[in-house]
């Protein structure tokens, strides 16, 4: 049984072309500005759902996702359930389905680099460059994320990186400059993703009963985003931002 939060079908922003997005519970980040914390919590909460319901629905859609689409496992962190995902991935991919994993790569085990095998592209969410303000945002360090960052590039797995712009937090033009230098000579990204930070899932903690840790913080403007979109170019191949 997978533990699921939620689908989303005729997804456009998590992969390429048009996808099955499934939101799996469970994670073990606690990023500051995490759209869906209702999707934290590991072991509870959420939806048990038999893997057979997963692949049923993929096929039903099959047909809207053309030549590009699929579907995309996101959270949450979908390797929390890597070794239940693993015969689900077998499937899906004897159906003809494209499988995109979206995840921040900081879980390490033989069920996670299983997964890694089977799936057709990672999303790589790399929250900060530098070790001490990563943790700042997400409670852990990144030097596993580093790690898999690596692996995945010995592997050749295509790769898309992605990148959230928090003013005041991953913004300076310093760690900007270092995740170029760190990761512009990956031949496996495909490009890189600028995720402008936003507050859509803030009514969420209100409805939680938490606090919300980046009141203060306000969107980027265009013009940051641009100065970003600026730096990073000469690193990527492609630099892509919504």
């Amino acid at each position: 049984m997978l533990r699921i939060h939620s689908f989303e079908s005729l997804g456009t922003f998590d992969g390429p072309g048009i996808r099955l997005v499934v939101f799996l519970q469970g994670c073990n980040f606690r990023c500051l500005y995490c759209a869906n914390p209702d999707t934290i919590p590991i072991g509870q909460d959420g939806k048990l759902v038999e893997p057979s319901e997963v692949l049923r629905r993929a096929i039903n859609e099959k047909p809207f996702f053309g030549k590009r689409g699929g579907i995309t496992f996101s959270g949450g962190e979908p390797t929390v359930q890597a070794k239940e995902l693993i015969p689900l991935c077998h499937d899906l991919k004897a159906a003809g389905i494209h499988i995109c994993l979206d995840t921040n790569g900081s879980i390490h085990n033989q069920h996670v680099r299983e997964l890694w095998e089977l799936v057709d592209l990672v999303l790589l969410d790399c929250k900060q460059i530098n070790p001490e303000r990563h943790k700042l945002l997400t409670m852990l360090d990144n030097k596993r994320t580093l790690e898999t960052a690596q692996i995945l590039a010995e592997m050749g797995k295509p790769v898309r990186l992605r990148y959230v712009l928090v003013p005041g937090y991953s913004d300076a033009e310093e760690d900007l400059h270092a995740l170029g230098k760190h990761f512009g000579g990956f031949a496996n990204i495909e490009r890189l993703e600028i995720l402008p930070y936003h507050t859509y899932g803030k009514h969420k903690y209100e409805t939680l009963g938490q606090p919300y840790a980046l009141e203060a913080i306000h969107e980027p403007t265009p013009e940051e985003v641009d100065r970003a979109v600026a730096i990073l170019s000469p690193y990527f191949r492609t630099v892509w931002t919504q």
